[in-house]
């Protein structure tokens, strides 16, 4: 992931079991007067998260990444959407030309009422938190930071095509996210070297003059134990939907993922969606206030690989994700 502030400090960040039975299965759920919403399920969505691993880390400019272009625009294009490849040439923190590409799946794309769901898909070049130095240059494999949220979106992207909501929806998936400047790097500072594809999605959108209500993002969606506390960027510059999202997953019965409660300020692609789009755009991130990273012990290391993978997590967000859009109107 990212940069996160947090306690005067600066971090870098990115930044079970099938047990609920709404997770599984194809019903239905509403609360009080609301509509109809489609069943999140989880074993697909934990699907998806593993085909993503199984290309191995996707990294610009390897084959695993290209493999897993063609993989993700594919699945979106089977489920319906309008499909954009958006590629381009991004300098990274050390002059390194990557090959990235932004994969865009719209759906109603004719309506002008829209809301943009988000995650990136790149996986972290190195794992520069691992505890053994002799890994820190080793990419990880990137289960949950990259791969859970994607894996979320694209079983909401399935049942997108069975039941349409009454908004048009973007699903944005950001390459080069992932791309920042390691610990270990002893050159020249650079600014803004983290998000290098929501930058460039935001100064060069999709569509011209691309506008959505509000986005939603998700980093770190998938991992055992997880909570999603308030992230304050998305708090100060899109409180109505933060309330909206927590508040509806507290009334489908996953207030212990999300605490009401406020987390960190993390520097990940919701940010460069509103400094250049001037969209609202709230991020739901995994963060651990115990931990000595925020995000999990397995952040940016080598243990991030489908052991740590939650379906039960997976529900919480995917579900709660569900409730939202289709009662946007």
């Amino acid at each position: 992931m990212t940069t996160c502030l947090m306690a005067g400090w600066m971090f870098l960040a990115s930044c079970g079991t099938a047990g609920n039975k709404s997770a599984v299965n194809e019903e239905r759920t509403a609360i009080g007067n609301q509509v109809q919403v489609p069943a999140f399920n989880a074993d697909s969505a934990y699907r998806y998260v593993k085909e993503q691993t199984d290309f191995g880390p996707r990294v610009p400019n390897t084959e695993a990444h290209r493999a897993c272009e063609v993989y993700l625009a594919a699945q979106l294009e089977r489920f319906g959407a309008t499909v954009y490849r958006q590629r381009a040439e991004l300098l990274a923190y050390d002059n390194t030309i990557l090959r990235a590409c932004n994969i865009i799946g719209a759906y109603n794309p004719d309506n002008k009422r829209r809301v943009m769901l988000c995650a990136h898909w790149d996986s972290r070049p190195y794992a520069d938190q691992d505890a053994r130095e002799e890994n820190h240059k080793k990419p990880i494999s990137g289960a949950n930071d990259g791969a859970s949220g994607v894996g979320v979106l694209l079983e909401v992207a399935r049942l997108l095509q069975q039941q349409a909501p009454a908004i048009g929806i973007d699903i944005i998936f950001f390459d080069a996210e992932d791309y920042g400047t390691p610990h270990f790097y002893q050159g020249t500072y650079k600014e803004d070297t983290w998000c290098l594809g929501s930058q460039y999605w935001g100064r060069n959108p999709h569509v011209q003059g691309y506008n959505a209500r509000y986005g939603i993002l998700l980093d770190m969606v998938g991992g055992r134990g997880a909570t999603f506390y308030k992230e304050l960027f998305s708090k100060r510059t899109a409180g109505q939907q933060v309330k909206k999202i927590w508040d509806t997953a507290h009334q489908l019965g996953f207030g212990s993922f999300f605490p009401k409660k406020d987390g960190t300020e993390v520097t990940d692609d919701h940010v460069y969606v509103y400094d250049l789009r001037k969209i609202p755009c709230v991020d739901i991130i995994n963060y651990d206030p115990q931990g000595d990273t925020g995000f999990g012990d397995f952040w940016h290391t080598t243990a991030d690989n489908m052991d740590i993978i939650d379906r039960t997590t997976l529900n919480a967000v995917g579900q709660t994700l569900l409730q939202v859009i289709y009662n946007e109107n």
